[in-house]
Parts: structure tokens; sequence; C-alpha cells
């Protein structure tokens, strides 16, 4: 079983103005409301590919409620905690441009955190838990330290997808999958990278340190994938891009998915970069039918 845990979801509140005036009155063109949070977006793409998997994390208040039935009403199975506050809600003004505002998230209590964590001991060896996104304040830095040393006594692998401390520290515990873009893969090591070459020592660097695998995206030019067996490179296949936001976890859906469905890393490979590339040609997440058809046109080649 696939576990995604969200620890600070939100609902994604979609507004798209066509002349934005500060300090006057504005009228939404058209609006949208969409449950948010990393692992969230993970669980929604695996349940298009046919993946069964449980959403985890913290949800509160009737924002929560509004996640909760949103997923239920997709099928896809879910164990949150329940929260006193409410969760949040991020604001994605659509102007030309897009202007985010991001609510701040709940505070997440001791109880609360312990529950989480008390669910999670039930793993076994034959699970994949995915951690991604942001940690809230209250729950302190380390707290994906804990998630993770929860996963490792049950024996089950985990897949991360942060960045900065919360990512190098992981490394030592042998992450089965880290996805940076290449301006986080630069930003992890303090570097300015400009060439595929420099991409490729610095992934690298990250197997040196304990991944399995690498997965690198870097938007239009498709993606790297380093293991210790080689380097391989998938196109990018051409498209409007209309969505930016929640591609990743598209990728980390379909490597994921794949690979515990085929235990194929190529095909796993192939599936993310299909994954990642049809939710940025979407309105929302990738739906089953947009991948398939992408699939096909995702090129491998050993670097």
């Amino acid at each position: 079983m696939i576990y995604t845990v969200t620890l600070n979801p939100s609902i994604d509140y979609i507004v798209e103005v066509e002349d934005l005036r500060l300090g006057d009155l504005n009228r939404m063109k058209r609006d949208l409301k969409l449950p948010g949070g990393k692992g969230i977006n993970v669980s929604r793409v695996l349940n298009q590919l046919g993946v069964q998997n449980k959403a985890m994390g913290f949800l509160g208040g009737f924002t929560g409620r509004y996640i909760e039935d949103w997923l239920h009403e997709e099928s896809i199975s879910s164990d949150f905690v329940f929260v006193s506050d409410d969760t949040r809600i991020n604001i994605k003004l659509k102007h030309g441009e897009e202007t985010e505002i991001n609510g701040v998230g709940p505070v997440i209590h001791d109880p609360e955190a312990n529950t989480l964590l008390q669910k999670l001991a039930a793993l076994n060896a034959e699970d994949v838990l995915i951690l991604s996104g942001s940690v809230p304040p209250s729950l302190g830095a380390d707290f994906y330290d804990k998630l993770i040393a929860v996963c490792k006594q049950s024996g089950a692998e985990f897949v991360i997808d942060t960045t900065g401390a919360a990512l190098q520290k992981a490394l030592a515990y042998q992450p089965l999958l880290v996805k940076p873009n290449h301006h986080e893969l630069a930003e992890l090591f303090g570097v300015t990278i400009d060439t595929r070459e420099e991409i490729i020592t610095y992934g690298r660097k990250l197997l040196d340190a304990g991944a399995k695998n690498v997965l690198v995206s870097m938007a239009g030019e498709g993606a790297l994938f380093i293991t210790e067996q080689g380097v391989y490179h998938a196109n990018a296949p051409s498209g409007k891009v209309k969505n930016s936001v929640g591609a990743g976890d598209s990728m980390i859906a379909g490597f994921v998915g794949t690979l515990s469905l085929t235990g194929d890393l190529l095909e796993a490979f192939r599936a993310g970069v299909a994954s990642g590339s049809a939710t940025a040609f979407s309105d929302d997440l990738a739906d089953r039918e947009f991948i398939e058809q992408l699939r096909p046109l995702i090129q491998i080649s050993e670097v």
C-alpha cells in the first residue's frame, strides 16, 4: 500500500480576474476550488492510475471537511487526524501572471501530532510512505525526522519531496526517491547549475548521500533519472502549459505508482514524466486518459 502524508493541506481557491485594479472593485472572470497539498495531489493522481493508496495528515474545520468530502467523491481512501483549527485556504490569483497568497495553516497540538505518528506505526515492509510539502510551524522543523523514524522502524520505504535542510537530513535514511527540480538542486548545494552535466554531478551527490533514486525535473528540457545503474534522460512532450501546480506531485505519483505495479524503474520514469506533463497541460491534475495518451511520446535514452 502507498500512503501519502500532507501535513499542511489547503483548499486552493483559484480566481481569474481579467483586469486587476488594486484598491477598486474587481469581478471574477471565473473561480475554482480544489483540494490542495502535495501529498493530496499525489493521492489523486495515484487514484487516476488505479493504484491503491491512502491519504493521511491533518485536516480541520469546514475547510478540512470539504477536502475529505472531495476525496471520498473520488473514491480515495483517507485516514486524516482531525485538529481543532481550520485547514487553510490558499488563493491563486490569475491576472496574466499568477499571484499566490498562502494561508499559514492550523496550529497542530502535541496529542494530534502523536496520533498521526501512532497511525503510521502500523506500516509494514510492503508499504511506501510519501512525504511531501511544508511542515506547519507548530510541529517544529524536525517533524519529518519523526515520521521517517517511524517509517524505518516499520521496514517501509519512503519518498520525500521537500527542500533544504529537511531533504539533506532525510538522505541518510536512504529514501526510495527524491525529486528536486534543477533550481532546487542548485539551491541545495549553494551553486549555479547551467548544464545537464552539472545536474548529473550534483544528482550523483544525492545518491552518494543515501538516496536510492534521484529524479530531476527540468521543465521544457524534460527530466533526468539518476540511479546506481545509470543516468537516463526523458524528453518533455510538447503542449501548452496551463498549470504548474501539482506537476511535480503528479510526477512522483506516476513514478511510485508504476514502480509498485511493475517493478520497472525505467517504465516508472516514463510514467512519471507523462503524469507530470499531463498535469502541466491541464486545468486540474492529470486524468488517466491524458496520461496514457502522453506515455508513448516519452522517449528515454541513456546518458
